[in-house]
């Protein structure tokens, strides 16, 4: 059954696969693309998004469109550092020429989701201010939607931009805490990613050594990523963090462990910006909302992930 799926990215490296992984598989329909401040500065955001759908021969099919240029209070920072200048390694800068749709993301998304009411599938793999805004713009957007899923978080462990908060929920807590009150949610965290979609250089070898676009686009894309890696974490690595959110759209079925749970943000400036409060045991009177991904089929996900690489098909060993 082929699920309808709009996508809203801050579009780095990791994003581009997700998106990918999406446009490849045939259980995925791309409606259209939203693009949220993150990353790296939006306009290389939007184009990364418009490159990333013509490698995969859609461009002509999915719409992108531009959304908020800004979190909806705090101010924040790009993170060139980890995905390279323009977020694409640092050597790759596109320039498609192709035109941006008309129109507002998060308008775009309401719109969307109006005229065809529970049968979109919301993949959120940035910020979500985009989100936020079309929720106060449409408040039934939870019963309008088939089902939302966000890369976000760090579930009781450590984040990945601050020791306390993943980058997502640090650009705009504001944002993630309105989405995590008031939607229902499948939640895939930092924690998530690191445990169970990493990819180490035994792994990557073969990508490497692969003659195929997809597989030459991911090895230079993730080469100033892995540089990071080795820096920062002492391994020669890739996360895949919001390729796992699309490869869970694609295939339920990997999903092996998601408990419900009542989760909130901490939208104050301050040390635990963007903390993700994960209540797993139960002790807050918080309403238990949040589906929270705990473990997955890895060999399954790595499988999914490199056959779309290698032969640009994420649904050939199915």
């Amino acid at each position: 059954m082929t699920r309808r799926v709009i996508v809203d990215t801050d579009t780095a490296g990791d994003d581009t696969q997700a998106i990918l992984l999406g446009a490849l598989s045939d259980a995925i329909e791309l409606e259209l693309l939203t693009v949220v401040a993150g990353n790296v500065e939006f306009d290389y955001q939007v184009e990364n998004a418009k490159y990333t759908l013509e490698l995969a021969g859609v461009a002509d099919e999915v719409p992108v469109y531009e959304g908020a240029r800004r979190p909806l209070v705090k101010e924040f920072e790009h993170v060139d550092h980890v995905h390279g200048a323009g977020g694409l390694g640092g050597e790759l800068f596109p320039d498609t020429g192709i035109e941006s749709a008309e129109g507002y993301g998060p308008d775009a998304i309401v719109e969307a989701v109006r005229e065809s009411p529970g049968e979109l599938t919301l993949v959120c793999i940035g910020p979500l201010t985009n989100v936020a805004l079309a929720l106060r713009r449409e408040p039934r957007l939870g019963d309008l939607v088939e089902e939302v899923v966000v890369m976000g978080g760090a579930v009781n462990t450590l984040g990945n931009d601050t020791p306390s908060a993943e980058f997502n929920f640090w650009v705009d807590p504001d944002a993630a805490k309105v989405v995590m009150r008031e939607l229902d949610v499948t939640l895939l965290d930092w924690g998530l990613t690191m445990r169970q979609a990493t990819l180490e250089s035994d792994e990557l070898a073969p990508i490497e050594d692969a003659d195929t676009p997809y597989a030459d686009f991911f090895t230079e894309i993730t080469a100033h990523l892995r540089e990071f890696s080795e820096e920062r974490f002492g391994s020669d690595a890739t996360t895949q963090p919001d390729s796992l959110a699309m490869a869970t759209v694609v295939e339920p079925d990997l999903v092996t462990e998601a408990p419900v749970y009542h989760v909130d943000v901490d939208e104050r400036e301050g040390l635990t910006r963007g903390y993700s409060l994960v209540d797993e045991l139960d002790i807050t009177e918080g309403e238990a909302r949040t589906r929270v991904v705990e473990s997955i089929d890895e060999d399954r996900f790595k499988t999914i992930f490199t056959d779309m690489l290698l032969h640009g098909d994420p649904d050939r060993s199915r």
